[in-house]
């Protein structure tokens, strides 16, 4: 299961699909409010968000499985850690952190409501995503975010933000039980280090892999390390 972040999508996994459902069952839901499911009503709570992917889970008949977050839904798969962990077989939290203010983001959370509300949705996308890439908009996989982040409504876009300022995480991460992989570029303008040190250093056994001369989208800007990394977790005994 790969959990997309803010202003992404389903469609944002092409490359990690292509590799890894040669061996896994592979599942990437828009969370609601974005890419296909942008008709949804988006929750206002991260704990919202990860009670509807354990009903898609549900639906879908699966009970036990590997789970994947990036960025918001990093945040939201720490949060089904904490609410089912016996159902989590493995987990890895990428270019995320368990603090849902973001204390090290290019820009803070207010500034990011004002300028939606200025500017527009489509514009403030076009910006942030920019932010994702070591190149910004002349990254390769740039058009492919834009377009992602184009589909989001407006009330997802301003109700994540909500969600984040009334999450921290960071109270559950000691009781994680299952393996813990934690992935972060090392140019990440939208969680800096002290995000994912957090998880590494009280996770218990959290294993940390750098990725340097990448921003936030790491699976994007080098797919190939990237795929490496997490299939070599996943593989493994433990």
């Amino acid at each position: 299961m790969l959990v997309h972040g803010y202003l992404g999508g389903a469609g944002m996994w092409d490359a990690q699909f292509a590799t890894f459902s040669k061996r896994f069952r592979c599942i990437a839901p828009n969370l609601a409010g974005f890419g296909s499911s942008c008709h949804l009503e988006t929750p206002e709570s991260i704990e919202g968000h990860a009670r509807l992917v354990f009903e898609t889970l549900d639906a879908l008949g699966i009970y036990t499985f590997l789970l994947l977050g990036h960025s918001m839904g990093g945040m939201v798969v720490q949060q089904m850690a904490a609410m089912a962990p016996e159902r989590i077989e493995k987990l890895v939290l990428y270019g995320t952190g368990p603090v849902g203010m973001l204390p090290n983001r290019f820009e803070t959370i207010e500034t990011s409501r004002q300028r939606i509300r200025s500017e527009g949705l489509t514009a403030t996308a076009a910006r942030i995503a920019a932010t994702w890439f070591m190149k910004g908009a002349d990254a390769e996989d740039y058009a492919a975010c834009l377009a992602e982040g184009s589909r989001a409504s407006l009330q997802a876009a301003l109700a994540s933000l909500t969600a984040w300022e009334h999450w921290d995480g960071t109270a559950a991460l000691q009781h994680f039980p299952m393996p813990t992989l934690v992935v972060w570029g090392d140019g990440d303008r939208s969680y800096g280090w002290s995000q994912p040190e957090t998880l590494w250093k009280t996770i218990p056994g959290c294993r940390l892999a750098v990725v340097p001369g990448c921003a936030h989208n790491v699976h994007m800007e080098k797919p190939d390390i990237f795929n490496l990394v997490v299939s070599d977790f996943l593989q493994s005994e433990t």
